[in-house]
């Protein structure tokens, strides 16, 4: 299925609940506190988005994050404001994550609850068949002052259009 959103579009307003990274959080017997950041926060910032179907799941969490961070610095040079990763996954599980990858202030892990932003975007999916229920599916987004500059969604388990080579190349 292919997204509703296109290049061109402004993005819906949605807002996603995340734990902001802390040096309190290298103890793994810290959770952080869960906050939520609006779609709205974004006006005037370049932001590259990329999702993935679930935290911790073999292609999300081999190839798909962290490529993003061994770029940073690069993503930093063309002018990213924000780099950000969603998923279905609860704020915690995505915090979590995020700490495992090394992550820290980087990226910002964000909870996409129920996929129901992505849904607005057309970019769901159904993994129900695999015990997942409703997810967020690959995809990539390039935003700029809350305007889609580039949006691409994976039509396999590969890591190639929402990869972050794919993103810096469309920078």
């Amino acid at each position: 299925m292919a997204p509703t959103i296109k290049v061109g579009d402004k993005i819906p307003e949605g807002t996603f609940t995340y734990v902001p990274w802390s040096e309190a959080l290298e103890s793994h017997a810290a959770c952080g506190i869960p906050t939520k950041l609006s779609t709205s926060s974004w006006a005037g910032k370049k932001v590259v988005l990329f999702s993935v179907p679930g935290a911790f799941t073999p292609t999300c969490h081999v190839n798909h994050l962290p490529p993003f961070v061994e770029k940073y610095e690069e993503f930093k040079a063309k002018g990213v404001d924000v780099i950000a990763v969603v998923a279905a996954n609860d704020a915690f599980v995505m915090s979590g994550w995020a700490r495992v990858e090394g992550v820290k202030d980087k990226i910002l892990a964000l909870s996409d609850t129920n996929a129901e932003w992505s849904a607005k975007l057309g970019l769901d999916v159904d993994l129900s068949a695999v015990g997942f229920g409703t997810r967020t599916s690959r995809y990539g987004l390039i935003i700029d002052d809350l305007t889609v500059k580039y949006v691409e969604q994976e039509q396999g388990k590969d890591v190639t259009v929402s990869g972050a080579d794919a993103l810096l190349s469309a920078l």
